[in-house]
């Protein structure tokens, strides 16, 4: 059998049947930038997290910068955030010319470790972006009392975690701002690159809102020194479709995910993911960790069943950041998981057969 990491093309007809005539519309109006759809999806996307405002943008990395940028960081200033994580949250900091500063993650649910945060304050930090890892929010009780206590801003990297909640509160408004990406592999994908920004500070947002466009809120007129970063309009229209059906996708997922746990429940050394106490993980991925990884992927690889790293390479031990100094911080843990974490299949339309396929295989391999 052959199981794919995701199937992208196992939509139902008529989700496929809105999604084309959303794009024919826009195709026939002919108003491709900020054209009406993504006004109606920023506002949808925004109710959805439960905040005031929503800000469409060219991706999940220009999210993070602009919100940085909107909160006039930049050189001298730290922002603390995890090396357990894809580099766009790194470089997102190091783009507007601030430090990053990186902390080690919570050994059950991997993002960020509250205490390891307040350690790595300074005069210098700025703010704080923990990242909500493979579908989980980071643990936010904690991290915002911190925050709040030490005057710094909180910035959600969200790139991974729509329609996932903290204590009944969605991710996108648990801090000052939060970030999405809609990368087409994301629990809500568009079909190419495109990102969001969530926030309920409306000087925040009206700051973001102009830096995407130029710097322009009126055509010509330009008031802050701006790029361009716009979610056009075919991927807003794709997106205000398949937002409808986000919460059915989640459980979908969620679903997948306890037939994973329940399976391989005691099979070799695996360890499954773990869900904090008042968390609602929506799964965009599942990672189990075992040592034995190597050899367990190209076995699995071997079966049929695709499987991927998220993410072999820390942060601190990218090429990019060769000249940072991170002697004075522990990363073993981070180092760790980096040797052990292998990514299943799941998706949406995944199968029991499937799903009962992979964790044979794993099965096989382990001797149970």
């Amino acid at each position: 059998m052959h199981v794919p990491f995701l199937d992208l093309k196992n939509q139902p007809a008529e989700l496929r049947s809105e999604i084309q005539s959303a794009m024919n519309q826009v195709l026939a109006e002919c108003n491709f930038i900020l054209g009406k759809p993504v006004a109606e999806f920023e506002e949808a996307f925004a109710a959805y997290c439960g905040c005031k405002y929503g800000i469409g943008v060219a991706s999940g990395l220009d999210a993070l910068k602009l919100i940085l940028r909107a909160m006039d960081t930049g050189p001298g200033d730290e922002v603390i955030t995890v090396s357990h994580t894809f580099i766009a949250t790194a470089l997102a900091i190091s783009s507007v010319g601030a430090t990053p500063v990186l902390v080690e993650v919570d050994p059950a649910t991997y993002t960020m470790d509250p205490a390891a945060f307040e350690a790595a304050i300074t005069a210098r930090t700025k703010a704080v972006m923990p990242v909500h890892l493979y579908g989980q929010t980071a643990d936010m009780g904690p991290i915002l009392e911190i925050a709040r206590r030490h005057g710094l801003k909180v910035i959600e990297d969200a790139c991974q975690s729509h329609g996932a909640r903290c204590n009944g509160h969605r991710a996108g408004s648990l801090g000052d701002a939060a970030a999405f990406s809609f990368y087409p592999g994301k629990n809500l994908g568009a079909y190419g690159d495109g990102g969001a920004v969530t926030t309920s500070d409306a000087v925040l947002a009206e700051r973001i809102r102009a830096m995407r466009n130029y710097g322009s809120i009126r055509k010509y007129y330009h008031d802050t020194l701006g790029e361009n970063s716009r979610l056009d309009t075919l991927q807003a229209a794709v997106l205000g479709v398949k937002l409808k059906v986000l919460d059915a996708g989640n459980a979908a997922r969620r679903a997948a995910a306890a037939r994973y746990t329940a399976q391989l429940a005691g099979v070799g050394d695996l360890i499954t993911p773990a869900a904090r106490k008042g968390s609602e993980h929506v799964f965009h991925l599942y990672v189990i960790q075992t040592g034995r990884r190597d050899d367990l992927q190209r076995y699995l690889l071997e079966q049929g069943v695709e499987c991927l790293i998220h993410y072999p390479v820390p942060v601190h031990l990218q090429k990019a950041y060769a000249s940072n100094d991170w002697k004075a911080v522990n990363f073993s843990l981070t180092e760790k998981l980096a040797g052990q974490i292998l990514s299943l299949p799941i998706f949406p339309g995944i199968t029991e057969e499937q799903i009962k396929y992979v964790c044979n295989s794993i099965k096989a391999f382990c001797g149970n």
